[in-house]
């Protein structure tokens, strides 16, 4: 009622709508904390894997507040942002990449008035309702250390957690966690499966003994061996070095070819997305079922082209690791999507106190899914087939997925902000 729940009982209840949930799993609304896909589009697709809450808080926004209002006339689902360190940084040094930076937003080295600059727009995002900061180390050669702590203060100052895209693997992972420890920030390492590669166990070990000695860092994973990105991005500046294997590992999702030197360079000029082969299972799956670690997507979908993550992440989790593998339990893969996420934002984000569990007065944000059936149907060809599954989901009280359609016209989805808004 109103967007909460009211009751919670074994009672008869009258309303509206009645929902048969026999032999079906009821839980909490999925809360992805790591979504670009922040459109239309996008929603459409992540809520039919379970998703209420869809939060883009790795690359973020410069400008919080026109992020916000593009979106007041209704979404699907869900929302919010962080104020990210890319793009302010690329705004501030004259960057013209559209999402990522291709020149000196990445590459080079900023003055002390830069820095300056940024400080004043990270502080202004937050002011603006930002949920958190975002940080992209790895898209940011240029970026120092000393750069990076500056902004961490910033952070640690408004106590909202900031969520980084780690550039280094294991060695990287802990010179962060110790900059963020010096300055008293609390850390979210996005996508420890790609930042840690085979090293996945390494990586998550450093993150794991920070947790035990009390520090505030978290992490996420998504379960897919494959990621993506922007092929003009820093993270491909050594593209010449690469052997024909290095090549033939990556795909143009444009098309779903595999990439050589000659289609690579081409199409590293013209600009897009790439998807990148190479982790193997056995690492997904350590990333997958370690208990420090949250299911976020990283997804992104544009104009009907994508990776699987945006629609399948949630559904393979539960189908794959635990109904197929029993990697993990039930309840484990559920509090993973759900109450974990919430907690890690809701000391910042009141909002977030009442998503990712079912109790009296929480967010009516809920999913309904028959644990025999769900499962993830998207390759890598083609990313925009629905999960199978997913039967219900009520957003703020409203059901937008029934009988595992789509209910056109619900737009009951709000923004998600932060405290100093």
């Amino acid at each position: 009622k109103e967007g909460k729940i009211k009751i919670i009982t074994d009672q008869d209840l009258s309303g509206k709508n009645f929902i048969d949930g026999s032999g079906l799993v009821l839980a909490p609304g999925f809360i992805d904390l790591h979504e670009h896909a922040q459109s239309d589009e996008g929603y459409r697709l992540m809520v039919r894997d379970g998703v209420t809450t869809a939060l883009e808080l790795e690359v973020g926004t410069r400008d919080v507040s026109s992020w916000y209002d593009q979106r007041r006339g209704g979404q699907v689902v869900n929302y919010g942002v962080s104020v990210g360190h890319i793009p302010v940084r690329m705004a501030v040094m004259g960057d013209e990449g559209s999402f990522l930076p291709t020149g000196v937003g990445g590459s080079a080295i900023a003055t002390d008035e830069q820095i300056a600059e940024m400080i004043l727009m990270l502080e202004q995002g937050l002011s603006q309702g930002a949920v958190a900061m975002g940080f992209g180390m790895a898209y940011t050669p240029g970026a120092t250390y000393e750069e990076f702590r500056s902004m961490l203060e910033v952070a640690a100052s408004a106590r909202v957690s900031s969520h980084i895209h780690i550039r280094g693997g294991v060695e990287g992972v802990r010179r962060t966690i110790d900059i963020a420890a010096e300055v008293g920030a609390p850390l979210h390492v996005v996508h420890a499966n790609s930042s840690g590669g085979e090293e996945i166990a390494d990586f998550l070990a450093v993150i794991e003994q920070a947790v035990s000695l009390g520090q505030d860092v978290s992490t996420e994973v998504y379960p897919y061996g494959a990621g993506m990105t922007e092929i003009g991005s820093a993270l491909f500046d050594d593209w010449e070095t690469y052997t024909d294997s290095q090549f033939a590992m990556h795909q143009w999702v444009a098309t779903g070819e595999r990439l050589n030197r000659d289609n690579f360079e081409i199409y590293r000029e013209t600009g897009g997305k790439v998807i990148i082969h190479g982790r193997s299972e056995e690492a997904t799956q350590i990333g997958v079922i370690h208990p420090l670690a949250m299911i976020a997507s990283d997804g992104f979908v544009e104009e009907g082209r994508g990776h699987p993550r945006t629609t399948g992440t949630f559904s393979k989790v539960l189908g794959q690791y635990v109904r197929d593998q029993g990697s993990l339990s039930l309840m484990e893969g559920i509090k993973k999507m759900t109450l974990m996420p919430a907690q890690r934002l809701e000391r910042t984000v009141l909002q977030m106190q009442g998503k990712g569990r079912i109790r009296l007065g929480a967010d009516a944000d809920l999913v309904v899914f028959d644990p025999s059936e769900i499962r993830d149907r998207s390759t890598y060809e083609d990313g925009m087939i629905p999960s199978t599954g997913v039967e219900y989901v009520v957003v703020n009280g409203r059901v937008v997925v029934n009988r595992g359609e789509l209910v056109e016209g619900v737009l009951a989805g709000s923004a998600v902000r932060g405290e100093l808004y």
